[in-house]
């Protein structure tokens, strides 16, 4: 019997991170078992190949793009797969894709990698801060503040295409199911208003099986993206006080060149930066380590880093926010604490340091954990049947839904699309 042929949806970001490696790693689990995988995905290194009219077109293209419309449905007329997976949609594909497949017939999955669905920032942190005013005061408060890439008029944009979604049904209808990564990302989802039979949970998972690390560990390690809701500066200005244990920095981001100037001025020699490193070399790295440090500030809807190093046997030290703590059993796969309580956290980072045979035991713990909970072969069996149930219900929606028709959004975008596109081209040759 013939598997289902997956179509699976992604835009890339510039700079390679979680979304773009859980991607690849469930497209490989699908073409391993022998899943027909087609990929129709968008960089965003092409837009600094647009010019100048394009590129101000993207805040109406955001919230429909029909040149991915149209390529969407030739590539589902031509190729006729079982059920479209989407990741990330901004902002070059945008929710067009949903009624691309729509009209084709074909069931829409939606990964939720982050909470752009309430939060046009993504991550509902603002101001070193958590925050939830989208959610409770509507999305004109990011617009206000410029949460998504600091741009009021970039967000203004996200906001619109959120915004005009809602208001037409896009994101209950022409979803047929959502994953949520775990159970805190599913709750944040529901409390937005989405319909919460639409969301199941389906951790990621580690698709590498490094062997277990030998010895009891050389130092701490911090594992991510190097940018504010992460945690990064707050872990710095707190090793000041811990001298006598090595802290290894392994990642790249916006403040990465902030971070390594501030570990210059608290001369703290004990602190390494490795840069961004190979997966690969990540794991080397983490082998070498006693434990991980994942001091997020943000609501995490997942943490890869944390599963990484539990498959290397290393234990890790998360907060209590977030879905972080979903993954680490207290005290016995690692420890749990409040990241606000410094004082706490300082004495739980000695300990871990100074009890390297119990954090050993740990690490052995979070391994077992692991290869039980979050191996490929678990996830795939989870992502079969999520895809199985959305095709189920599709097929018996398709015998009395009426023709699909593009939705009240496209018109005005279009003729908007085009006016725009002729007056800044007018503009330009002028």
């Amino acid at each position: 019997m013939a598997k289902a042929g997956v179509l699976v949806i992604h835009n890339l970001y510039l700079q390679p991170g979680g979304e773009d490696a859980v991607v690849s790693a469930e497209t490989e689990l699908l073409r391993r078992n022998g899943h027909r995988v087609l990929l129709y995905t968008r960089h965003n290194c092409e837009i600094a190949q647009f010019g100048p009219a394009r590129q101000m077109l993207l805040a109406l293209t955001a919230s429909w793009d029909h040149e991915s419309y149209s390529e969407l449905r030739r590539l589902i007329r031509q190729e006729r797969p079982a059920v479209a997976h989407c990741h990330n949609l901004l902002p070059l594909l945008s929710p067009a894709v949903y009624y691309a497949c729509a009209a084709e017939g074909v069931p829409v999955v939606q990964t939720v990698h982050n909470y752009r669905l309430v939060c046009p920032g993504g991550n509902l942190f603002r101001d070193a801060s958590l925050c939830s005013e989208c959610n409770d005061h509507g999305l004109s408060r990011s617009v206000m503040h410029g949460c998504y890439r600091h741009s009021r008029s970039q967000t203004g944009a996200v906001a619109f295409m959120l915004g005009a979604h809602r208001a037409i049904g896009t994101w209950g209808e022409k979803v047929q199911t959502y994953i949520a990564p775990s159970e805190f990302c599913r709750s944040a989802l529901t409390n937005s208003g989405l319909p919460a039979d639409k969301i199941v949970v389906k951790p990621h998972f580690v698709s590498d099986r490094p062997r277990r690390k030998d010895g009891l560990g050389s130092h701490a390690i911090f594992v991510g993206r190097l940018s504010e809701e992460k945690g990064i500066f707050e872990l710095l200005q707190l090793w000041r006080g811990l001298t006598s244990i090595p802290l290894l920095v392994v990642g790249s981001g916006r403040l990465e060149e902030a971070a390594r100037r501030l570990g210059s001025d608290l001369q703290a020699n004990q602190i390494t930066f490795a840069g961004q490193l190979s997966s690969a070399a990540t794991f080397e790295r983490l082998r070498d380590a006693r434990f991980l440090i994942a001091p997020s500030r943000c609501y995490e809807t997942f943490g890869m880093a944390v599963l990484e190093a539990a498959i290397c046997g290393v234990p890790a030290i998360v907060p209590q926010v977030g879905a972080l703590a979903e993954l680490v059993s207290h005290r016995r796969t690692g420890y749990v604490v409040d990241m606000n309580d410094k004082e706490k956290l300082s004495s739980t980072i000695i300990h871990a340091w100074s009890h390297p045979l119990e954090a050993r035991e740990m690490g052995r713990a979070a391994r077992a954990q692991c290869l039980e909970r979050y191996s490929s072969e678990a996830n795939y069996k989870k992502l079969i049947a999520i895809y199985d149930v959305a095709i189920k219900a599709t097929r018996r929606a398709s015998h009395s839904a009426p023709i699909p028709t593009l939705p009240p959004i496209i018109a005005p975008t279009r003729a908007l699309t085009t006016s725009a596109f002729d007056s800044v081209t007018a503009g330009l040759n002028s």
